[in-house]
């Protein structure tokens, strides 16, 4: 008899045409895609911003100004995402991106973060609105209880962990629904207030540009007020490998190595990633019970921003160093240097601006330093402590029934 040949999960796969594996599947085809990022973009900061443009702004005129500004900034930094995210093919954003460009320190940072707060504070502050928005209007005109907005608001984001656990093609047909009804909404706004402005009701613009509450030192608040409405529009990044065509969640860490191998898995019949959405799920709930709007907006702003200037300095770093690297979408330099540096210029001035803040969201970025050494690059950790944890995933591991991804889809 001859000799038999083994045959891998991956040979398996591409013989048979069969997808049996356990791995994050193509689900997320060209219109949920974009529902994806119209969803994001057309969320709750386009109903709730606007306050904390006008308020750090000081007048209509130059908020407005902001506005405009924010959505030529977002939009160069859309560019250099596609660019990223056409050269890198791995999920995970930003994390990969720095990891691929810079090294594994400040990618380490990104995740520590992520998951510290930049993630819970995003989600905290998107229930929140989501809880005011279905409150308020049953209590109008006297104020809505905070603690009935906030019971609402974890309701709403229980709903959102559990569709996102349950799966990924549950969560991009709900995604494309709510699209359209966020968009629906916002017509219901857009449209009146365009026939009130044909008719002549221009009072709220006259003395647009009065100075006379304007400060500069909030200015870097007012642009991040901005660019949460405009933000979302590198969260499809995250979720490349379940893009069916990449070219037109913190999982991708634990896969790496940065972080602990359970968060990597995938559940063995649902195929999503269970233990990383579950992981930021108890965070969120804190945030929400205790946090405000606008401060968590802030909070999270500042290394939001930071690290994706870095990403785009590290796309620069890349082009130098690796000119070659098969690029299908590459954006003019000028647009990658101008957001570079706006991008920088803004996180800087916010701790100016708002210290305590901002301050804090630096000194936990920092954080991580100390981490990375102790637990990546040395791992100094006591082998007793090491045992204990191995024990713990085990059998979590067991109880959500996840399992490592057999398939490379990148």
């Amino acid at each position: 008899m001859g000799e038999t040949k083994r045959v891998t999960t991956v040979e398996r796969v591409k013989e048979e045409g069969k997808d049996d594996g356990v791995h994050l599947r193509r689900r997320i085809s060209l219109l949920p895609a974009v529902s994806f990022i119209i969803g994001t973009v057309v969320g709750s900061g386009i109903f709730i911003a606007p306050k904390g443009v006008l308020m750090n702004s000081g007048s209509v005129g130059l908020s407005l100004l902001v506005w405009a500004l924010c959505g030529v900034l977002s939009t160069f930094g859309a560019l250099c995402y596609a660019e990223l995210g056409t050269s890198f093919k791995k999920s995970g954003g930003h994390y990969t991106y720095l990891l691929e460009t810079l090294g594994p320190l400040p990618a380490f940072l990104r995740l520590w973060t992520e998951f510290i707060f930049i993630r819970p504070a995003v989600a905290s502050y998107v229930s929140l609105a989501f809880g005011r928005y279905v409150v308020e209007p049953l209590y109008m005109p006297c104020p809505a209880p905070p603690a009935l907005v906030k019971l609402v608001s974890i309701l709403g984001v229980t709903f959102v962990v559990a569709v996102n656990c349950w799966s990924v093609l549950l969560a991009s047909r709900t995604q494309v629904a709510l699209t359209f009804i966020k968009l629906f909404a916002l017509t219901l706004i857009i449209v009146p207030g365009i026939m009130a402005l044909a008719k002549g009701q221009t009072e709220n613009f006259r003395n647009a540009f009065d100075t006379e509450s304007f400060t500069l030192t909030k200015l870097p608040l007012a642009f991040y007020s901005g660019l949460y409405a405009y933000g979302g529009w590198f969260y499809l990044n995250f979720v490349t490998e379940e893009v069916v065509n990449p070219n037109r969640m913190l999982f991708v860490g634990a896969r790496e190595g940065h972080w602990p191998a359970l968060f990597s898995m995938i559940h063995i019949r649902r195929k999503t990633p269970l233990p990383a959405v579950l992981l930021l799920y108890p965070l969120v709930i804190v945030m929400v019970a205790r946090g405000e709007i606008f401060q968590l907006v802030n909070f999270a702003s500042f290394s939001r921003w930071f690290f994706i200037a870095l990403a785009t300095l590290g796309l620069l770093v890349h082009r130098y160093r690796y000119p070659e690297h098969l690029r299908p979408f590459k954006v003019p330099l000028a647009v990658v240097v101008i957001f570079t540096v706006v991008c920088f210029c803004i996180v800087g001035m916010s701790l100016y601006s708002d210290p305590w803040i901002t301050g804090g969201s630096c000194a936990l970025t920092l954080s991580g330093i100390p981490v990375y050494y102790l637990t990546v690059k040395f791992s100094y950790v006591p082998a007793p402590w090491r045992t204990a944890f191995n024990y713990c995933s085990l059998q979590l591991q067991i109880l959500l029934e996840v399992a490592q991804q057999e398939v490379q889809t990148y």
